[in-house]
């Protein structure tokens, strides 16, 4: 018979050694939802000219999650409703959604740092006024960290930087994100953002910790 405990000891130490946790390297975990941000021109088509978001709650950053929602069209003419609008408009149309989400729509999105959008893929918003149809900005982010430079240097971590990150814990998925992007800010709280399918495979939840791992 195997010892299942002692395996998985073994298991989690490997998986450690291939990296060097900082000190006090325990993140929080931030779960995001698909979710919607619009140009200026495109928010006018959809809500009407001039309409502006209301804030629903205050994010990281300058972003806020609105009281608006769109509908996504894909080309099965399949729809995912109430996708919620964050603010505030940006220079371009960013739709984030999960690798699930793009077997309902039969669309194939790349995998993306936010505002990326360039060759990326199309999709039809509908909101209450009217229509858009995006010739680009689908996309799947991918997994990244947000840091202050506080916490950045004072584990020397760098923005623009890919760690690994390890999942451990009691009701967790004990596993191991690879090449994780790190973004440093004045205005960011620490904390890595995974989408929902990312979540779900590991049995994270938004306030989860992991661990960073810098590459060696």
């Amino acid at each position: 018979m195997y010892d299942v405990k002692a395996i998985e000891e073994i298991v989690l130490k490997t998986i450690k050694d291939m990296g060097t946790a900082p000190e006090d390297g325990q993140i929080k975990v931030g779960v995001s939802q698909r979710h919607v941000h619009l140009s200026r021109q495109d928010l006018d088509t959809l809500f009407g000219k001039g309409y502006e978001l209301t804030k629903k709650k205050d994010l990281m950053g300058r972003e806020f999650a609105s009281n608006e929602f769109v509908t996504l069209v894909g080309p099965s003419l399949k729809a995912i409703e109430k996708v919620r609008v964050l603010g505030p408009v940006r220079k371009d149309t960013q739709v984030e959604i999960s690798r699930t989400d793009t077997f309902v729509l039969k669309v194939s999105p790349p995998v993306r740092p936010s505002g990326v959008v360039e060759g990326s893929e199309k999709l039809v918003l509908v909101g209450p006024k009217g229509s858009v149809y995006l010739k680009q900005g689908v996309i799947i982010a991918n997994r990244h960290i947000h840091l202050t430079p506080q916490y950045a240097e004072k584990h020397n971590i760098k923005d623009g930087e890919y760690v690994d990150v390890l999942v451990e814990g009691e009701d967790l998925k004990d596993t191991k994100f690879f090449d994780v992007q790190v973004r440093v800010r004045d205005d960011f709280n620490v904390e890595m953002h995974i989408d929902t399918d990312d979540a779900n495979a590991a049995g994270l939840k938004n306030g989860a910790k992991v661990t960073i791992l810098k590459k060696s």
